[in-house]
């Protein structure tokens, strides 16, 4: 063991060692001890600040086309059926791990990855200004062609949060020291939940009434913010990486490489099968709000205290787990917030019980599915230690595909019986795998311990 120290921060244990192929953990090498990175400790502080404001102006963006709430929304009033909602969560999960997969090697050996992040932040911001126009010429009217386009649009976005989503990791693995990637998802989170609960709170209310919505003004909104975060993406200072090209590409080598690593490292295939059942719960996140239109009897404008509560619960969330991941690993983070993912649709279809008297109470719904995007990153983290930063992005693509097959698969039939069985066998089913996915983090290696696990 090391013992980091440093002006401002308390002692922190860290491993020298890795989880090897076998899920025993084994001494690192001496680039791996020093974090590879080549930057001065200057240009460490400032990438921290920098990343912290891309993904500030990042979430500020993001709450304006939250897939849990303001997505589903738009769906319903352009189609209006539950296999049409149910295919967001596909496209939200084919976007963010096939294109990854497929990209993983060309990042790779992208000497400089911040150039493929302001790319991929330009098409997010394209997409969200087209829908914006869309939306503006033609007033959000049921149109037989308008849901195809709009699916179309949403899919190609996805596409570029997949290799965004990437690539940032990547660079955090790159540019972040591992006993400060914790803190940097705590400071993040919070900063980026406050400015996007400002925002929402006072452009919401002039764009969204109980009976309509300016949805034009929320997408333009959200895309100018995406191409913000593309350009600050773009003042990060990254050595060049020289990894050489070892194969030629090929689909069929890709799949070959993801189906040797999950059968070559224990601990890694354990991890992606928890994120697999994890990955299910997102199949729910269009129809939280479907749940509430249709027994709490309530308006448009409950959007607002949602999104609110939904980044403020990020934004909460974030503060413990940040500690805990920098003092005692990712790993015992991963078991809290799972443990809180199991309690939003139990308590979500609990309150749909109560009728109208539970109006008030829902929106502790979306603070709870706040902790969503701190589990996604935590997995993250976790990734980052238990492998070396070459292979960085192919485990990172892996873990992504594997986040992303059942939902690809069941999202849009999971749509389908919510209109044809209802809501409470559809969320029973994820409560299960969400509950099951809890107890595989008992095996889990902890990565910052010289156990074997």
């Amino acid at each position: 063991f090391r013992l980091n120290m440093s002006p401002n921060n308390p002692p922190v244990m860290q491993s020298d060692s890795c989880v090897s192929s076998t899920g025993v953990l084994e001494p690192k090498s001496k680039s791996d001890q020093l974090d590879d990175i080549q930057n001065t400790p200057a240009e460490i502080r400032g990438n921290f600040l920098k990343i912290i404001a891309f993904q500030i102006t990042l979430r500020t963006g993001w709450i304006f086309k939250t897939e849990s709430i303001v997505m589903p929304v738009v769906v319903d009033l352009v189609a209006g059926s539950g296999w049409l909602r149910g295919i967001l969560p596909v496209l939200n999960r084919f976007g963010q791990s096939i294109p990854p997969l497929l990209a993983a090697d060309f990042v790779t050996r992208t000497p400089l990855k911040k150039r493929v992040l302001f790319a991929a932040a330009l098409t997010m911001s394209f997409c969200f200004l087209l829908l914006a126009l869309i939306w503006k010429l033609t007033g959000g009217q049921r149109t037989p062609w308008l849901p195809v386009v709009f699916l179309i649009i949403y899919g190609l976005f996805f596409i570029a949060v997949g290799i965004l989503q990437l690539v940032l990791s990547t660079l955090i693995g790159k540019v972040v020291r591992t006993e400060r990637r914790g803190r940097l998802m705590l400071f993040a989170n919070i900063c980026g939940s406050i400015c996007a609960v400002i925002c929402a709170y006072f452009l919401l209310r002039e764009w969204i009434s109980p009976e309509r919505g300016r949805f034009e003004y929320i997408f333009a909104f959200a895309g100018v913010a995406f191409l913000i975060a593309g350009i600050l993406g773009l003042f990060l200072c990254e050595s060049k990486d020289d990894f050489p090209k070892t194969k030629p590409f090929s689909i069929r080598s890709i799949f070959g490489q993801v189906y040797t690593t999950l059968k070559t490292d224990h601990n890694f295939r354990l991890l992606a099968t928890l994120a697999a059942l994890f990955g299910l719960s997102i199949s729910l996140f269009p129809h939280y709000q479907r749940l509430a239109f249709d027994r709490l009897n309530i308006g448009l404008d409950a959007l607002i205290p949602w999104l609110i509560a939904q980044n403020l619960g990020v934004a909460c969330f974030s503060l413990p787990a940040g500690w805990l991941a920098d003092r005692f690993g990712n790993r015992a983070v991963l078991r809290i917030a799972l443990l809180g993912l199991c309690i939003a649709p139990v308590l979500a279809i609990g309150l749909s019980w109560m009728g109208e008297s539970a109006n008030g109470l829902f929106v502790w719904v979306f603070v709870l599915l706040g902790l969503t995007p701190v589990t996604f990153r935590t997995v993250s983290n976790y990734t980052l230690e238990i492998v070396d930063r070459d292979q960085q992005p192919r485990y990172l693509s892996t873990l992504s595909l594997c986040m992303a097959v059942p939902t690809m698969i069941l999202a849009a039939p999971l749509g389908w019986a919510v209109d044809h069985f209802g809501f409470e066998p559809v969320f029973g089913s994820v409560i299960f795998c969400l509950v099951v996915a809890w107890i595989m983090t008992i095996k889990l290696a902890e990565p910052r311990h010289s156990v074997t696990s």
